[in-house]
């Protein structure tokens, strides 16, 4: 037997290939001028990747917002950041996408986007520029290339351990665990990218005539937004998933610390662009489309599709183009989403549909009528990342290529105390008349002018949000409490 071709000779193989990689597939930063491990991503790789996964962010993140004057307003200003950046003849495509949340990122080959709910965060051109900056600079680093580089390398690792797993026994699974964590851990930027993104972004807003410090100020009122939101999920340590902060692990020091390594010149006269930047967002969709059904309060509804569903108290809803999470006390869970159309179309019945899922895990299986519309249940005690979870699984069946899902996780100790609740809220799911699809309507981003002896409070107080209202109105306009308005000036504010 050739020993090369044994597991063993794999291994051997494998633990050789890992650093002849990390010597000789080095490539020189276009950026930075380091050198950063890229073996298996070209600079023709990263554009052709880019292009393919395009159409995949737009279809997952919910479309484009249909806003042509604000889009206009994006492409002008990335196309003006990208022109000084250390990849000026890369073609780059900004994109505004229809998702509320706050986020900003890119994809390798100059495809940067940013969310309508960023736009409506930040105060001003500089600060929506800033964030522009910064995910240019993570593509003229080559971020991606190095993440997934680093990730082929991981990968080839885990091939060598899985196979020596075959010989000594290691179960499959844990094979497939190692590999799933791998992927996990390079989701977020490192430390040090961030750092570099951001000396990059300072010296791309620098060149394009910005204030730097921009960043810092957008990244106070992130914070400000980050906060309300942990509070309205009931956990204040835990970052949104959905959130820029989940992939850009960045603090204000570190921000700081950016502005004075990039040691660029102060501008004389360095562009804020407030006025023009209100004009723009003036009326602009704030929160949920419509066309993806809203949170109002703890009820969801989706007046195109004609549903909707209510948690039940303290339980906080987030919506999102493929799913909706409702996050509730002792760490309960609801997640609801629907079975893709094809499948759904397959399906003949929904208690074989519930009896298989999971792999035929799930007990108790049983036939339920949900206000009408046939269902079924069934329950398992699984481990997840979070620990041990009792999870519930209801299936209701719309129509023939439509069936939505309800998945409650509740930790062991908590599930009887919330069953009926998590009951009630099963039996909440119904149909929605056209009278009631009607009268949903979108929020708006209003931009007004302070009147004399108009305070925060006052104008918090009209908002249509249900809890944190001073709170949003001073995220929306960088203020802290004790700030004064002052009569003339303009400030954001929330309106049916």
């Amino acid at each position: 037997m050739n020993q090369d071709r044994s597991p063993l000779g794999l291994v051997a193989v494998f633990t050789l290939i890992l650093p002849l990689l990390s010597v000789a597939a080095c490539s020189t930063n276009p950026a930075t001028g380091e050198q950063s491990f890229t073996a298996f991503m070209s600079e023709q790789d990263e554009i052709r990747v880019g292009a393919e996964e395009h159409p995949k962010i737009l279809k997952e993140m919910g479309g484009t917002y249909n806003y042509p004057t604000i889009q206009t307003y994006v492409d002008w200003v990335g196309e003006k950041l990208a022109k000084v950046s250390d990849l000026p003849n890369l073609k780059f495509t900004f994109t505004v996408l229809n998702e509320p949340n706050i986020n900003a990122f890119a994809l390798p080959g100059g495809y940067v986007y940013i969310t309508r709910g960023l736009i409506s965060l930040a105060e001003n051109e500089a600060e929506m520029a800033g964030v522009l900056a910064h995910e240019i600079g993570h593509v003229t680093a080559r971020h991606t290339a190095q993440r997934y580089s680093a990730a082929m390398a991981t990968n080839i690792g885990l091939l060598g351990a899985s196979i020596l797993g075959s010989v000594f026994g290691v179960p499959g699974e844990l094979n497939q665990m190692a590999g799933h964590f791998g992927q996990l851990y390079l989701q977020a930027y490192s430390r040090d990218q961030e750092l570099e993104a951001d000396m990059l972004a300072v010296r791309y807003m620098s060149r394009a005539g910005y204030d730097p410090r921009a960043l810092e100020s957008f990244f106070r009122k992130l914070r400000q937004e980050v906060s309300i939101s942990q509070r309205l999920r009931g956990r204040p340590d835990e970052d949104p998933a959905d959130n820029i902060m989940s992939t850009h692990p960045r603090t204000s020091d570190r921000i700081a610390q950016a502005i004075r390594l990039a040691r660029v010149p102060p501008n004389a006269d360095p562009r804020l662009g407030r006025q023009d930047y209100l004009a723009r967002i003036d009326g602009m969709l704030w929160g949920d489309a419509p066309e993806q059904g809203v949170v109002r309060g703890r009820v969801f509804e989706h007046p195109d599709l004609k549903f909707r569903f209510e948690v039940p108290p303290g339980f906080y809803l987030s919506n999102s183009p493929s799913q909706v999470v409702a996050y509730g006390p002792d760490d309960t869970t609801i997640v609801f989403n629907q079975l893709n159309q094809k499948d759904a179309s397959q399906v003949s019945d929904v208690r074989a549909y519930v009896a298989g899922w999971g792999g035929g895990r799930l007990k108790g299986v049983e036939r339920l009528t949900v206000n009408g519309i046939e269902a079924a249940t069934g329950s398992a005690r699984i481990n997840t990342s979070e620990g041990t979870r009792d999870v519930r699984l209801v299936a209701a069946r719309f129509a023939r290529d439509r069936i939505y899902r309800f998945l409650f996780l509740t930790p062991p100790g908590a599930t009887a105390k919330h069953s009926e609740d998590l009951r009630r809220t099963t039996y909440s799911l119904r149909r929605m008349t056209d009278a009631e699809a009607a009268a949903v309507k979108a929020l708006k981003l209003r931009v007004i002018t302070v009147n004399r002896g108009d305070t925060a409070e006052d104008l918090a107080a009209g908002m249509p949000m249900e809890s944190f209202k001073i709170d949003w109105f001073r995220a929306l306009n960088g203020m802290t409490p004790g700030d004064a308005l002052t009569p003339g000036e303009k400030v954001k504010i929330v309106t049916p």
